[in-house]
């Protein structure tokens, strides 16, 4: 929120100097009162004046398209989130009986309490280093139990076990 008042700081100060150009560029066309349009004096002046509205009117653009283009994300970001809240609402109740599941699994395999937490972000997706670094843990010391997981669960690598609890999962067919 701060660089955005910062930026409006910004946009206000430009404009005041670009319309302070125009109005000093004016003023000084005015005040003399030339006999001649086509004198160098005049034409720079007038050249001052037409540079400092177009940047104005760019600058107005851009800023006019950025904030549109910063609403429309907003607004994108917004309904991503909505579908994500839905989705994990509509998904509660299957999630909590997969992680039921897999705690049994856990169970069964006879996992320690280590070892479970490293497989579990193996699940999620995370590597050893982020793992190590999320455990405070070392890298060796997860590497460790993540083996001991795959060999006392009969597997041998981080997708056999994401494929031991997915493999059965059928996504629906759309025409059902």
């Amino acid at each position: 929120m701060e660089e955005e008042e910062n930026g409006a700081g910004f946009r206000l100060l430009l404009a005041v100097i670009l319309l302070a150009i125009v109005a000093g560029g004016v003023t000084d066309l005015i005040l003399d009162a030339p006999r001649s349009w086509l004198t160098f004096h005049v034409l720079f002046e007038l050249g001052m004046v037409a540079a400092a509205l177009v940047s104005a009117t760019a600058l107005w653009l851009g800023w006019w398209r950025a904030r549109r283009a910063v609403s429309t994300l907003a607004r994108s970001l917004a309904e991503h989130q909505a579908e994500r809240d839905a989705w994990r609402a509509s998904a509660e109740q299957a999630l909590a009986g997969l992680g039921r599941a897999i705690g049994r699994q856990f169970d069964q395999w006879k996992l320690t309490g280590a070892e479970r937490e490293v497989a579990v972000l193996l699940l999620q997706g995370y590597g050893h280093k982020q793992i190590a670094g999320l455990t405070h843990r070392s890298e060796r010391t997860v590497r460790q139990h993540a083996v001991a997981v795959y060999r006392k669960a009969g597997i041998s690598s981080r997708a056999e076990l994401a494929a031991f609890f997915l493999r059965d999962i059928e996504v629906p067919d759309r025409e059902r």
